[in-house]
């Protein structure tokens, strides 16, 4: 036969129940607590495999703005470049020649190079 719990049975197990929920999240906590206190003691070299990874990654990243920066300049480079023979008809209307010369002549101190170029004067406020 099913024998069924008096009620004291079933009031020890309902606490106990309800005290181990406290009890777990309580030892949860001091788990937590240690263990970052052991890792902050003890921190765990760094990864070779993580720099070197880095490493590769900034390569790549540096090879691909060097790409975008070539491929920028083969196509826009003409557009920048001075003309060795005056174009037919011209310069445009409203453009008078001593004027784009004085525009060629202000871009002499650009670096024709890939090389860096030299900071900019500071400007007086």
């Amino acid at each position: 036969m099913h024998r069924t719990p008096t009620i004291e049975e079933s009031a020890v197990g309902d606490v106990l129940l309800a005290l181990s929920i406290p009890v777990l999240v309580f030892g949860g906590g001091i788990y937590a607590a240690c263990d970052c206190w052991w890792r902050r003691r003890h921190p765990a070299p760094p990864s070779p495999y993580t720099h070197r990874a880095a490493r590769l990654a900034e390569q790549e990243m540096l090879l691909l703005a060097e790409e975008i920066v070539d491929d920028a300049h083969a196509a826009l480079g003409p557009l920048y470049e001075t003309p060795a023979v005056p174009r037919p008809g011209g310069p445009p209307a409203g453009l008078k020649p001593e004027a784009s010369q004085a525009s060629r002549s202000s871009r002499s101190g650009a670096t024709p190079d890939r090389g860096p170029s030299r900071p900019a004067a500071a400007r007086k406020r």
